[in-house]
């Protein structure tokens, strides 16, 4: 499975909720990442331009993203950004790829 990092802000909506009754969301993000085929790896609340910050495993980027989107249409996430996380390893197999294709795209004008 792929790894994903997934950046989250509350929405307005979503701090009043979370202010009325305070809450560890983990089992609840836990649970959608399981209903995807997916697990969480961490997830850790966060100060600065995201609040939440999820580390997780899902089978594919459509699966990972759906995710951030389905929160997100619940109305108490504002912003929801995914990425797609490689190892050290695996980005070289990235390096190769792009060295490969060196020379082979014909940028604009040229």
């Amino acid at each position: 499975m792929a790894l994903f990092i997934t950046y989250a802000s509350y929405s307005q909506a979503g701090i009043k909720a979370l202010m009325s009754k305070p809450e560890d969301r983990t089992a609840a993000i836990n649970a959608l990442v399981q209903k995807a085929g997916g697990r969480v790896v961490a997830m850790y609340n966060t100060t600065g331009a995201n609040d939440v910050v999820l580390v997780s495993e899902a089978p594919d980027g459509t699966d990972a993203v759906a995710l951030a989107m389905a929160v997100s249409a619940s109305g108490v996430v504002a912003k929801a950004e995914t990425v797609r996380a490689w190892t050290g390893a695996e980005f070289v197999e990235v390096v190769e790829k792009a060295a490969a294709l060196t020379g082979a795209y014909a940028p604009p004008g040229g």
